[in-house]
């Protein structure tokens, strides 16, 4: 199995981001994050505060379960776009460590993205459901069903979310939990 992204966002060199690595604890939402997208442009979180549907995705590939994504940007695109995805898919990225790119160690940190039994993510399926004023509302872990479909109703019902979703996704998630795959697209 290969990741195909990893919400959970970054390079082993850090190369463009709003938040350098020493000032992700001052950020105060995802909002104050940049990463490189897939096709190399630098991207603002910032963009994604009044996402008019309410809910987006975010893919960021990291090799560091398993090695599964040992593909360069091209063929991890070319990849998705064999399955017609429809979330924005970013650069590849570290998640844990001291090259952790600072937007995920900074959803980490928060008090509602804190892990179980520590807070690094263990493995692909990472999610993180943030509100729309981009702080983290849950952390899923690996084994949670990645249909969030109860959160994301009461977060629209006290009209306090813009959706986003900041996860890992596996390139056999569409074959494990086609109902969802399913959902997410056509969402």
């Amino acid at each position: 199995m290969r990741l195909i992204g990893s919400a959970v966002l970054l390079s082993v060199l850090l190369q463009a981001m709003s938040a350098p690595t020493e000032e992700w604890q001052t950020a105060t939402s995802i909002y104050n994050f940049s990463a490189t997208d897939i096709d190399g442009n630098v991207v603002s979180l910032e963009k994604y505060r009044y996402a008019e549907r309410g809910l987006r995705i975010l893919a960021f590939p990291s090799n560091q379960f398993g090695n599964q994504e040992p593909g360069n940007e091209t063929q991890i695109k070319q990849f998705a776009e064999s399955y017609h995805v429809q979330f924005d898919m970013f650069s590849k990225i570290n998640v844990n460590g001291d090259n952790a790119h600072p937007l995920w160690k900074w959803l980490k940190d928060q008090p509602n993205g804190k892990g179980f039994m520590g807070n690094s993510i263990k493995w692909n399926f990472t999610k993180f459901l943030i509100n729309r004023e981009g702080q983290v509302v849950k952390r899923y872990g690996p084994l949670d069903d990645p249909s969030v479909r109860t959160n994301i109703l009461l977060c629209h019902m006290y009209h306090s979310v813009n959706i986003l979703r900041v996860y890992t996704l596996n390139r056999w998630w569409r074959r494990i939990f086609p109902d969802t795959y399913k959902h997410l697209m056509d969402n």
